[in-house]
């Protein structure tokens, strides 16, 4: 599914349930997709830091490794 039909599916879903469901519902089914939402974008950034984080760590480890080896080859 592209990212043109994702949005065509999600408007025809949300049509659909304003078309079954009453304000009530819809208040809590919006304020518990908002909250999966942010949720889930809080999770992805964690996760992204974290690799950067380990990425930046190993690079870090193996740049101190080749400086180390070059300080060797010197000697």
């Amino acid at each position: 599914m592209d990212e043109c039909e994702l949005v065509i599916f999600i408007s025809t879903v949300a049509c659909s349930l304003a078309k079954c469901c009453s304000a009530e519902e819809l208040t809590i089914l919006s304020a518990i997709f908002t909250q999966l939402g942010d949720s889930l974008a809080t999770i992805l950034t964690k996760r992204e830091l974290c690799e950067a984080a380990t990425t930046n760590n190993v690079i870090s480890t193996l740049k101190d490794d080749n400086d180390s080896d070059s300080s060797k080859k010197d000697q």
